[in-house]
């Protein structure tokens, strides 16, 4: 990622020093520039002073190392080195408190730090990503120009936006990672629903193809129909051998911790990401391979037959769902993000969240430009769910939805993440919930007290349930 992201900035005829504590990463650079064409713009040091030295004051130094300790590290030693009114920028997947840590000691010694969000993977690093820094105000027209050249372009913008505030721009590519998840794992429950009612990679090529030309093209969509079809050949280590690729991978999916922490940041804030959580802990599951096995051969679950089904409207209800439950995976991201700028006093613009979205990043998707529109109509608007567009479309396809979630529990191939979304979508939409049965239990054992409805909001009240409590 940071070789080329380096690279990408000597592509736009920035000048850029590298600087790697192994040697022969940096010559890799170099010589990397030398092949691709801008050699002038891109400079090795083996030394942390002398790369630092090099660098035009105020000087830019972005870091992209492992989160954590090894941040702490790093600056632990270009602080040595820096000056007042230097920018240092992380420009890795970050704990935002960390940020906020570091940021508050950087102000006291008088430079400036950054948290930046960097999406679209070592292609997107090196083409074009998506960019999410965040930081003091004053520092963005010294980032501005750099930042603009080598992000994403959609039209005639590019993927990059200014969130003020310590933390804020790790925050938001946190929950970017968050509903990259949920995605994941949508899109991972549609395959196999495809795939149980026997439709082969080439048929479900064809119909992600296709999706791919409408109101779910995305950029994940696109990838899953090329996996599809991907013949087991070009994998490292091995021999090519007969079929397709995608069948001969473990069902085991693993994570670096990210939508972990997208789960920790919702609770802090008591915001509810069911089908992100899910996502989450779908992971977790798959790891549990041999438990799985095991499993496979005790549990039992029922006997269904989906070719009892029609193929056409199946299809359709598979794609129905899959938007639906896609629309809450977003809602539930961006009503988040919202919560915690709200907390912490952050300067975020949802739109600009979607508009940066739309290019270089994993979760880019047509989707973003109905969200985009939703936020520019009410910036103030508390929930996705809540806009005109948004309802009419899930109101038009929920009878899709309903079917799928109905038939993969009746079938024992439940997919939780669609039925996730919807018990979210369904829980939101009804006015009174059980939960006064709940508090009313609270209150019993542990004297927590309640709100009445026939009495003001905020007012709380405690029964003597029986004549032993107090």
């Amino acid at each position: 990622m940071g070789q080329n992201l380096a690279l990408n900035f000597a592509s736009h005829q920035i000048k850029c020093s590298v600087y790697n504590r192994s040697p022969d990463k940096v010559d890799q650079t170099v010589q990397r520039g030398e092949k691709e064409g801008c050699k002038d713009y891109v400079f090795g040091y083996k030394d942390l002073s002398a790369f630092i030295d090099s660098l035009v004051k105020p000087r830019k130094i972005i870091m992209m190392v492992t989160a954590g300790n090894a941040v702490d590290s790093s600056i632990e030693k270009i602080s040595e080195y820096i000056d007042d009114g230097d920018i240092l920028i992380d420009g890795g997947n970050e704990w935002y408190e960390n940020t906020q840590r570091r940021a508050k000691a950087a102000a006291d010694d008088g430079y400036h730090y950054i948290g930046m969000g960097v999406s679209g993977g070592e292609i997107g690093a090196r083409y074009g990503p998506s960019l999410m820094p965040g930081g003091p105000s004053e520092v963005y027209n010294e980032l501005k120009p750099l930042l603009s050249k080598i992000s994403a372009q959609v039209g005639d913008s590019s993927c990059v936006s200014y969130f003020i505030g310590a933390g804020s721009g790790n925050y938001v590519k946190m929950v970017h990672n968050g509903i990259e998840y949920a995605d994941m794992q949508l899109i991972s429950e549609a395959y196999d629903l495809l795939k149980l009612y026997g439709l082969t990679n080439e048929e479900m090529y064809k119909i992600f193809n296709d999706w791919n030309q409408g109101e779910l093209a995305s950029y994940l969509i696109e990838i899953t129909a090329k996996i599809l079809i991907k013949e087991d050949k070009d994998v490292e280590g091995c021999e090519p051998k007969s079929g397709y690729l995608l069948d001969k991978i473990l069902d085991c999916t693993h994570n670096k911790g990210t939508g972990m922490w997208t789960v920790q940041a919702a609770a802090s804030e008591q915001v509810s990401v069911p089908t992100i959580a899910d996502a989450l802990f779908m992971r977790y599951l798959s790891e549990r391979k041999s438990d799985r096995v095991f499993a496979s051969t005790i549990l039992k679950g029922p006997t269904f037959d989906f070719k009892t089904i029609n193929k056409q409207q199946f299809i359709e209800d598979v794609k129905n769902a899959l938007y639906c439950s896609k629309i809450c995976a977003y809602a539930q991201g961006f009503q988040l993000i919202n919560q915690a700028a709200i907390k912490f006093k952050w300067e975020i613009d949802l739109k600009e969240c979607a508009r940066i979205w739309k290019g270089g990043c994993i979760i880019r998707a047509k989707l973003l430009d109905k969200i985009m529109l939703a936020y520019e109509k009410n910036s103030n608007l508390p929930l996705l769910l809540f806009d005109n567009n948004i309802t009419n479309d899930i109101n038009i396809r929920q009878e899709s939805w309903r079917r799928i979630v109905t038939l993969s529990i009746a079938s024992g191939y439940t997919v939780s993440g669609i039925s996730a979304s919807l018990g979210y979508y369904d829980n939101y939409r009804r006015a009174r919930l059980p939960h006064n049965l709940l508090q009313a239990q609270r209150d019993y054992f542990g004297s927590h007290k309640f709100e009445r409805i026939d009495r003001n909001e905020g007012e709380f009240f405690h029964c003597k349930w029986t004549s032993e409590h107090a």
